[in-house]
């Protein structure tokens, strides 16, 4: 059989498709999980700084649950299907913090005696270690994300001592005015997503990557 001039033989292509960039078809989770860490931060941090008594704290018990753990973790999940290896670190294992709050003050902080503090303390201090290193991948997402692990870095470290030192209440105080601001970059970063998408353009600053 004769073959047309310019006519190539072989076998058939094995080259692989182009790739799609992963959870390509998921919306970005990323101002969901920010505004669920914003709004349970917020409560609690209003009670830290003693703004609200301290005995309204179970009024941040359940938002630990919901919103700042179940949402904020499935945040970091579907940030893992869309390939964001930071996004879903992050979301993931803040919203198991807010989880193991709420578990360690539901449950485990009145079975911890009287040296039950130093516990608390260590605790946070773990988170802050946790923080500041997430910190330093923020720096390659943008300002306004790393405003948001620099304030709470800080933010566990000054509460860390305040439970550590008990001598001390206003460690504790501090750490609370430190949380309310944290939770409204958070709050600030998550609206700058949000209206993103909405607006289909940026509508608020978030600052370069580095």
């Amino acid at each position: 059989m004769t073959q047309a001039p310019g006519t190539k033989t072989g076998p058939p292509s094995t080259s692989p498709l182009p790739a799609t960039r992963p959870g390509g078809f998921i919306a970005d989770p990323a101002p969901l999980g920010l505004a669920g860490f914003a709004l349970t931060t917020f409560v609690l941090s209003v009670v830290n700084a003693d703004i609200v008594p301290q005995e309204l704290v179970g009024g941040a018990l359940g938002l630990a649950l919901a919103y700042g753990g179940i949402a904020q973790f499935a945040a970091g999940i579907w940030e893992f299907a869309k390939g964001n290896t930071f996004g879903a670190t992050a979301f993931c294992s803040y919203g198991a913090f807010w989880i193991s709050f709420w578990w360690l003050a539901e449950h485990d902080l009145a079975n911890l005696g009287d040296e039950g503090y130093k516990v608390v303390g260590v605790y946070l201090l773990g988170w802050a270690i946790f923080t500041a290193y997430m910190t330093v991948a923020a720096t390659r997402v943008s300002a306004a994300v790393l405003a948001v692990f620099a304030l709470l870095t800080v933010t566990y470290v000054v509460l860390a001592i305040g439970w550590l030192d008990q001598e001390s209440s206003n460690w504790i105080k501090i750490g609370g005015y430190l949380g309310i601001i944290t939770a409204l970059a958070a709050w600030y970063a998550s609206f700058a997503g949000v209206t993103a998408f909405t607006f289909k353009r940026p509508v608020v600053p978030t600052g370069p990557r580095d």
